[in-house]
């Protein structure tokens, strides 16, 4: 099994990248396959709502020069995958929240990319606004019909200099309860398959209220 960890933080080796790696000492305790995938250092064209991707149905975003196409496929490859964000203005940081757009975008109009993997999403924050910026990771989740992991407390962890927040030994617990939760639920699904029968995809819905 393999878990992909996405680090939108734009200081690379900082608070986010921590929490990664916490919840990355549980998935190797439990010989789980752990990858950062880093997005927040790289600029990342944001969505323009083309719909390129779906008419083309090729698992692609139409803009090919930074690494959302990448990530893409290594969400798709991936049993598990943690969204780490860093908190911008009560927010998710802009590179990272071009990449959920254009990724999601894409994982929707191709069929679902990411439907039944199991996911989790982190925060690293100086002082506020974790719990609004997990929020909005999570309603990335729900969208797209992953399976969503928690903890036993939002996963907000606090820390202000790169490495900070590993002193935050209850952000740092909700992670690892949280990862911990990851991997039963990955191999719960595992060991369901052939089992217990999968729901089938219904075809969306779309409508609006003017009429």
């Amino acid at each position: 099994m393999k878990v992909l960890g996405i680090n939108g933080s734009p200081h690379g080796e900082g608070n986010t990248f921590t929490a990664l790696s916490i919840a990355g000492e549980i998935f190797a305790q439990e010989s789980i396959d752990f990858e950062i995938f880093n997005v927040g250092m790289k600029a990342v064209q944001g969505c323009t709502g083309c719909n390129a991707c779906g008419k083309n149905k090729n698992e692609q975003c139409i803009f090919t020069k930074d690494v959302v196409n990448e990530g893409i496929q290594k969400i798709k490859e991936a049993d598990g995958v943690v969204f780490a964000s860093p908190v911008h203005f009560s927010g998710i940081g802009g590179n990272m929240k071009s990449f959920m757009d254009r990724a999601f975008y894409v994982a929707g109009a191709n069929g679902g990319l990411f439907r039944h993997k199991v996911a989790g999403a982190l925060v690293a924050v100086r002082r506020s606004g974790g719990v609004a910026t997990i929020d909005q990771l999570n309603h990335y989740i729900t969208y797209s019909e992953m399976v969503m992991a928690t903890g036993n407390y939002w996963n907000v962890i606090h820390g202000r200099t790169a490495g900070e927040a590993s002193q935050d030994t209850e952000g740092a617990q909700t992670i690892e309860v949280t990862a911990a939760n990851m991997v039963w639920l990955m191999r719960l699904i595992e060991n369901g398959k052939g089992v217990v029968a999968e729901p089938h995809p219904f075809k969306k819905v779309y409508m609006h209220f003017v009429r």
